[in-house]
C-alpha cells in the first residue's frame, strides 16, 4: 500500500482491548469515507460498492471487534464502547475527520455513538436500514428466538453450518443476489458470546433513546437509505427518520435489508450524491 492509492490490503490496528482489522481503499489524502457493518457482518459487506465510493475518496472498512477478522473484545460489546474502538482506530490511522461515516444495519448504532463521542470527527452519517426504534423490529419467528435464548441458542449456533447460515442471510435479502463464502465464513467463526451481547447491547442503545432522536440534537447532514422490502425492520418505521431536520430518506423499490448487496450502483450513487453534498455543506 503506497501513500498514492490504497488497494484493499487489510491491517490490524491495535486497541486498548483487541486488534481491529481495518481496510482501506482509494487515495490516501481524499477526503474519508467510514463504512461500518451490521450484526454478523465484516468488511467484506462493504465489497460491491467499494470501487466506486474509492474512485474519490479513501475508504476505511472495519470489522467491529469480536466480528471478521478483529479480536473479541476484553471490555464487552457496548455500542458505546464499539463506538469509541472505532474512534482510537482512527486516531491510530491519523484520520481527524470523517466526510461521512456509512453504517448499515446495527452498525448504524455504533455510527451514532460516534457522531455522539465525537462531533468533531464526523461531519455527516449515511445510514442503510438502520432501524429507528426497537417498535420498528420484526420478529425473526420461533427459530430467531430459540437462537437468542441461552440454553438451545448456543446448541443451535454449534450445529448451524455454512449452508444454514447463507438460508438465513438469503432470507434478509429481497432480490435473488449470492452472498459470498467469505461472509458466510466471517458469520460462521462470530461467537455465540458475540452474537447474542451484540443483539441485546444494540435493543439496550435503541431502548434508552432512539435513533433519530439521538440524531436530532447532532445538526448534521443526514442521509437514510432502506429497502422498501426490508424483512428485519418495518418499512413504514422509517419515516421516523424526518423528525431529524433536513434529513434525506430514500426508498429502494423491490430491495430488501442489504441494499448495497441487492442495489450497489444505486447505493454508490446516492453515497456519493450526499458526501459531495455533505463536502459543501460542511466548508
Amino acid at each position: 500500500m503506497t501513500r498514492q492509492q490504497m488497494r484493499g490490503d487489510g491491517q490490524f490496528v491495535q486497541l486498548d482491548d483487541g486488534a481491529m482489522h481495518v481496510v482501506q481503499d482509494g487515495r490516501a489524502g481524499a477526503p474519508v469515507l467510514l463504512l461500518i457493518h451490521g450484526t454478523a457482518g465484516s468488511t467484506g459487506w462493504w465489497d460491491p460498492v467499494v470501487r466506486s465510493l474509492a474512485a474519490a475518496y479513501r475508504v476505511i472498512r472495519v470489522d467491529l471487534l469480536g466480528h471478521g477478522k478483529s479480536a473479541s473484545p476484553a471490555g464487552g460489546y457496548a455500542v458505546p464502547a464499539q463506538a469509541r474502538r472505532v474512534g482510537a482506530a482512527l486516531d491510530r490511522l491519523g484520520v481527524d475527520r470523517v466526510a461521512v461515516v456509512v453504517a448499515h444495519s446495527s452498525g448504524g448504532n455504533v455510527a451514532t455513538a460516534l457522531a455522539e463521542q465525537r462531533p468533531g470527527l464526523v461531519a455527516a452519517l449515511a445510514l442503510i436500514d438502520t432501524g429507528p426504534s426497537p417498535d420498528a423490529f420484526i420478529s425473526q419467528g420461533r427459530l430467531g428466538e430459540l437462537l437468542m435464548t441461552p440454553v438451545p441458542g448456543r446448541l443451535l449456533w454449534r450445529l448451524f453450518n455454512g449452508a444454514i447460515i447463507r438460508k438465513m442471510m438469503v432470507n434478509a435479502v429481497t432480490r435473488p443476489v449470492e452472498i459470498p463464502a467469505a461472509n458466510i465464513a466471517a458469520a460462521r467463526a462470530m461467537s455465540y458470546r458475540t452474537l447474542v451481547a451484540t443483539n441485546r447491547e444494540g435493543l439496550n442503545y435503541l431502548v434508552q433513546q432512539s435513533i433519530p432522536a439521538r440524531l436530532t440534537g447532532l445538526g448534521l447532514p443526514l442521509l437514510v437509505v432502506f429497502g422498501a422490502e426490508d424483512r428485519r425492520w418495518h418499512a413504514a418505521a422509517f419515516a421516523g427518520y424526518r423528525v431529524v431536520p433536513d434529513a434525506r430518506i430514500e426508498k429502494l423499490p423491490g430491495v430488501g435489508h442489504t441494499p448495497m448487496l441487492e442495489e450497489p450502483e444505486t447505493t454508490s450513487a446516492l453515497l456519493l450524491d450526499f458526501a459531495a453534498a455533505a463536502a459543501r455543506a460542511d466548508r
